[in-house]
């Protein structure tokens, strides 16, 4: 992955979104180009290569088709129009990635042109499609999202045999994510298991998890991007509006800004001046004779610094005996003070 933008990686994923339909498509990529993602992310869907009228649907939204089989082949796109997809993406300026469901599905991508797979939660175990892809020489993004350590160990082994380069996105395969099951401790977990670079797969339909994920080490974020959550379709309630999209990529970019610029908290220098406003001298609060002897109840801390005795030394003045008469609210100094009556 290359950007021009410092990691995170941001993906912005329209998926099913577009229902079909290769003007709302094109109409979410042109809406996206303007969020600052670097990122499209798209699923190829074959229906025959990857389906059957057997497969169950994940969740029973539709009204318009009979089985999971009828509505991936209502979601599905040619190859030349997938080719006109990934060049629009080019001309936007942004990079194309795509999920493939099928070894057919990859053979497109081949032809298209794509520099890197992402590959779904639910095809990690699918060794077939991973030698497929393997076979390529391309980069991979592994979704993490329905799979235990040992079935990642044994994806992980597969594409290291390969010398298949490869990233993990931490995901919750739930539509929408509640926070407990973020799963946000798993993005350094699968860093130190693995020694490779990590991200965030979310489905939240929140920020604030991409946001987190960030400040935890993130070094690719993912998420679904909707026009409206009251939309139709089996994603829109766990995706992003694309003023969410927006908001998010600013601050995830300012909060990269600050991880990559370490405060020290010892070199202070650059608030010297501030400080010498905002911090106070000793002053007493009241008029005061000489030859009194000054307590804690005589004292008073005033802006600025540097006209009286620094206010950390209010002790050093405590019990000593005044020189000469003072004004209520003037500042207070060493040569104003002994440890003696003065005569």
């Amino acid at each position: 992955m290359s950007s021009k933008n410092p990691p995170p990686y941001i993906i912005a994923e329209i998926g099913q979104a577009h229902e079909g339909s290769l003007g709302i498509l094109y109409s979410y990529m042109d809406a996206l180009e303007q969020t600052g993602v670097d990122a499209l992310k798209f699923q190829m869907h074959i229906a025959e290569a990857e389906s059957s009228e057997y497969e169950p649907f994940r969740v029973k939204f539709s009204l318009e088709d009979e089985t999971r089989y009828g509505y991936w082949q209502r979601m599905s796109f040619s190859l030349e129009q997938w080719k006109g997809i990934k060049q629009h993406c080019d001309n936007l300026g942004l990079d194309f990635i795509c999920s493939p469901f099928s070894n057919l599905a990859v053979d497109w991508l081949e032809e298209i042109g794509v520099k890197q797979y992402k590959i779904g939660s639910g095809e990690v175990t699918n060794f077939l499609i991973l030698e497929k892809i393997a076979q390529t020489g391309k980069p991979v993004i592994l979704s993490s999202g329905m799979s235990s350590y040992d079935e990642l160990d044994k994806a992980v082994s597969f594409l290291r045999e390969r010398k298949v380069e490869f990233s993990i996105l931490q995901c919750t395969t739930a539509y929408p994510t509640t926070p407990e099951h973020y799963g946000l401790n798993v993005i350094q977990e699968v860093k130190e298991r693995y020694n490779v670079s990590v991200g965030f797969s979310d489905h939240s339909a929140r920020t604030e998890t991409c946001i987190a994920a960030t400040a935890l080490g993130a070094s690719i974020l993912e998420f679904h991007v909707v026009f409206d959550r009251q939309l139709f379709g089996p994603d829109a309630k766990a995706s992003l509006t694309i003023q969410e999209t927006k908001d998010l990529v600013v601050s995830v970019r300012n909060i990269a800004t600050a991880l990559a610029n370490p405060v020290i908290k010892n070199n202070n220098k650059e608030f010297s001046e501030i400080k010498q406003i905002f911090e106070k001298s000793l002053a007493v609060n009241k008029n005061l004779p000489k030859n009194h002897i000054l307590t804690f109840n005589d004292l008073e801390a005033k802006k600025p610094k540097g006209y009286g005795l620094e206010a950390s030394r209010f002790q050093e003045a405590i019990g000593m005996v005044l020189n000469r008469d003072l004004k209520q609210w003037e500042f207070l100094n060493e040569e104003d003070y002994s440890s003696t009556t003065s005569e």
